[in-house]
């Protein structure tokens, strides 16, 4: 185990730029002679580095000043020898005197391969990508200010595990399995996360865990890692488009759970009969919720003992409510695979519909076929981060590397085994009274729908002794609700009163 002093005699300044300067966009330096090139295999990566800058934004109307720390920090092992460096970049309000009070958030995104890029210039942080008001790419690619970011209540922290971003192992020498897998994923970042505090001087802080995706499960184990070995207690856990969390499904509860999410993409496309289609979507998804529950369920259960006029009930049910035919669904024995939904819904019309996010929809080779050639949404979304960010860390924030900045980094094959993240997050709640959890999901989902999430935290909770910290807020939108615009808005501000109602009064103490 490392050491505190430790930490901060291996602090190594790479450079302070701009630390007086109140612009949002630092000038970048003048070159004053030709760089050399550099090949791929000279770099030399600095486990410890940080640059400095200082900026001003407007957050719902109040000028916001701000200091941003961007640069990579250890990941030390059992005998305190640094083994890999986290790229991360951490926010901070300037004007607070005190920060002893003031909530610290930590954000993971997923993958389990993902670099923090989607949240930090799409969602909370203080900069925005440039797209349009659906989240689609625009040109000339470009950063703006984020007049719905949280930092105006809270400092906010990105982290980028080993391989994502510019985070990256000291050498090939060190073992895969120290990161690549869920509990050593872990494991690593509770220890890194203590480190950044002790540097950062925040364990008076509130505390808070958002993850998005697999950062769900991320983060659901590390509320309980955090708390057991590193004596560190949240006030909070966001999951944003929560996975399974490690909570087994069968082939009948998966095929049952998903058509409510069939239901609210075919409403997206105007795919249902006029019934449906002219209710508005939440007032339409309860019916198919119950039917989902009380009706597919049980008779997806049967099997083959189902009765053959009941088949034909259900499967006109599944037609009228997942806008297919009634023979596709039959022929699928009433499961249609999420990958031949995606490929079905509008194969007549010559489209795909986008796995994250069913808004995007795609163009196949071939109208033939039981899955789509390609994910537009995501296509679409690399098209518009990937400048950004790289964009974004070189000019506003005034990191220079010469590493690549990794989307998705190589960490495969990893460690599925021993995932109980769900009953981590449990017990962390159970253990701590102050601890309570939001979840926040895009109708239009199909990765991490919505009403697997509502299912998590059914089953997270089966006494339902915790459900009175549990919360669930719907969006119209994807995987990444906010890069709608409205949902933007809404989905910051709901974290934001998330934080202000999981802040307990002074002096009320944490007990049953």
């Amino acid at each position: 185990m490392r050491k505190a002093s430790i930490s901060f005699i291996l602090i190594v300044f790479v450079t302070t730029l701009y630390a007086q300067n109140p612009k949002s966009t630092p000038t970048p330096p003048t070159a004053t002679a030709e760089k050399e090139s550099i090949s791929p295999a000279s770099l030399t990566f600095k486990p410890d580095s940080q640059v400095i800058t200082n900026h001003i934004t407007t957050i719902k109307g109040q000028k916001i000043p701000f200091r941003a720390t961007t640069g990579t920090m250890p990941v030390w092992d059992e005998e305190g020898k640094a083994i890999a460096g986290l790229f991360y970049t951490y926010y901070e309000r300037s004007d607070i005197k005190d920060n002893a009070s003031r909530p610290l958030v930590i954000s993971f995104n997923g993958g389990p391969g993902s670099a923090s890029v989607w949240m930090q210039i799409g969602y909370t942080g203080p900069h925005l990508l440039n797209i349009d008001d659906e989240g689609y790419p625009v040109q000339p690619y470009g950063i703006k200010e984020n007049p719905y970011s949280i930092l105006d209540v809270a400092d906010i922290v990105f982290v980028n595990p080993v391989n994502t971003a510019y985070s990256r192992p000291i050498s090939k020498d060190v073992p895969s399995t120290k990161f690549f897998g869920v509990n050593a994923d872990i494991k690593y970042l509770a220890d890194w996360i203590n480190g950044f505090v002790n540097r950062n001087n925040r364990w008076a802080s509130p505390k808070y865990l958002i993850g998005e995706s697999y950062g769900t499960t991320r983060v659901s184990g590390l509320a309980l890692q955090l708390q057991n070995e590193q004596w560190m207690y949240l006030n909070g856990v966001i999951l944003v488009s929560p996975t399974d969390l490690g909570i087994k499904r069968g082939v009948v509860s998966e095929a049952a759970l998903r058509l409510p999410y069939f239901a609210a993409t075919a409403w997206y496309h105007k795919m249902l009969s006029p019934d449906l289609q002219n209710k508005d979507l939440t007032a339409m998804l309860p019916e198919v919720e119950d039917f989902a529950l009380n009706e597919l369920l049980p008779a997806l259960s049967k099997g083959n003992m189902l009765e053959e006029s009941k088949r034909k009930e259900i499967a006109t049910k599944i037609a009228h409510y997942s806008g297919l035919s009634e023979k596709v669904v039959m022929q699928n024995n009433l499961d249609v695979s999420l990958d031949y939904f995606w490929k079905e819904l509008l194969r007549d019309k010559g489209y795909t519909v986008g796995r994250l996010d069913s808004r995007y929809i795609g163009i196949d080779r071939k109208i033939a076929g039981d899955n789509p050639d390609f994910n537009a949404e995501l296509s679409s979304w690399l098209h518009s981060f990937t400048p950004s960010i790289n964009m974004y860390i070189r000019n506003n924030l005034n990191y220079k590397t010469d590493f690549k900045y990794n989307m998705f980094g190589a960490v495969h094959p990893w460690d599925e085994t021993g995932n109980k993240t769900a009953e981590n997050l449990r017990q962390a709640m159970a253990q701590n009274p102050y601890l309570k959890v939001m979840v926040q999901s895009g109708y239009y989902d199909g990765a991490c729908d919505y009403f697997n999430a509502k299912y998590d935290l059914w089953q997270m909770d089966p006494s339902g002794k915790l459900k009175d910290r549990m919360s669930w807020k719907g969006y119209r939108s994807g995987h990444m609700m906010y890069l709608r615009k409205e949902d933007l808005q809404t989905s910051n501000e709901d974290i934001r009163e998330f934080i202000k109602q999981s802040l307990p009064n002074a002096g009320v103490p944490a007990k049953y």
